[in-house]
Parts: structure tokens; sequence; C-alpha cells
């Protein structure tokens, strides 16, 4: 086949071209129509199947973090019952109404037993908190600066919760002594465990 073939070749009778045109023409057709069809239809199939693809990525992350869960459900629950156990353990140590009287008394007998002398013992009213009553208590006591560790010690030792806030310690002023006694005011604060029927 020669260029002057080519030339003669008309678009409208296809049936007489040349069979080597003839495939070259319908390769290129093929081309064409499968590009179209690409374009139209498979690439939204393809952006469609990678969305599909990453959902399910992330499925299956959310599926390993709640096997994971679920497999540590029985220490969750063990923990729980821990912390519940602990929780009540620390209730206790929060004294009721009627244990409030005997704790305030623990707190003077402390300082006494440390060598302190009380210029001041003076419970204050509640403060009510959530589930609990705060008893703060004004104190004044002379002494030197040891008994005070000894006493804040002590107060640690004792069974219920007590803590020490506003602490200052001062020269009580006193003259001629060989070791001048220290004078130490603060709040001791205890806490009662209020009772569903008493908030």
């Amino acid at each position: 086949m020669d260029l002057n073939e080519l030339n003669q070749i008309e678009l409208n009778n296809f049936g007489e071209w040349p069979t080597p045109i003839k495939v070259i023409a319908i390769l290129i057709a093929c081309i064409a129509l499968g590009g179209l069809a690409y374009y139209y239809d498979t690439s939204g199939q393809l952006e469609q199947l990678a969305q599909e693809q990453k959902t399910e990525q992330d499925l299956r992350v959310t599926l390993e973090t709640k096997q994971q869960k679920a497999a540590n459900l029985q220490a969750y629950r063990d923990q729980l019952a821990e912390m519940q156990e602990t929780f009540g353990a620390m209730l206790k140590q929060l004294p009721n109404r009627t244990e409030v009287a005997a704790l305030l008394v623990d707190v003077s007998q402390t300082g006494l037993a440390n060598g302190l002398e009380f210029e001041l013992f003076q419970p204050e009213s509640e403060i009510p908190r959530d589930f609990y009553a705060e008893l703060p208590i004004r104190i004044r006591v002379r002494g030197q600066y040891h008994d005070f560790g000894r006493f804040v010690s002590g107060l640690a030792a004792l069974s219920r919760i007590v803590t020490i806030h506003n602490v200052q310690i001062s020269s009580s002023g006193g003259q001629g002594a060989a070791v001048e006694p220290l004078s130490l005011q603060a709040t001791v604060k205890t806490y009662r465990y209020m009772e569903e029927d008493t908030k």
C-alpha cells in the first residue's frame, strides 16, 4: 500500500478500505471507546472504591480498639471493684456525727502528749461539701519547734483524716527562758461523711 491509496480512501465507504487501515481504524475507535467508558463509568467507581477502602481501614481500627477494650473488660471491672473498695475504706476514715467528739479529743490529746500547751482550741461551724463536711478547728499552741513537728506527725498518724492549714509559727514573746517557746497558730480540719438523709 502506498500513499496514493491513502489519499483515495473515502470516509463514507469503510467496507472498501484496505485491511491494515481498517485494523488501525478499529483500534483507534476501541481505544477512544475505552477511554470514554473509563472516564464516565470506571473512574467514579474507582473513587468510590478508594473511599470504601478508607472506611474499611477506619472500621478495622475501631474494631481493634473495641476488641482490646472487650479483652480487658474483666480487668476494668476488677479495677472498678478495687476502686469502690478503696473509696469505701476512705469513707470509713471520715467520722460520722457521733465520732466527731472523740476525734476532737484525739487532736487535743495528740498536742498535749507532745508537750504543747493549748492557748486556743476553737471548733468552728461545719462547711458542707459534696458528700462530706469540713470541720475546721482553730488552734494556737505553745511549745518548741520539734514539739510542733511531732504534733503534726501525730495528727497524720490518727486513724481518721486530719489535715492542717494556714500554719503560722512565731515567737511567743517569753523572756528570760534559755530556749524561748514558740507559738503555732493553724487551722486543723477534720472531715465528716454526710449520710444521704443529712444532706
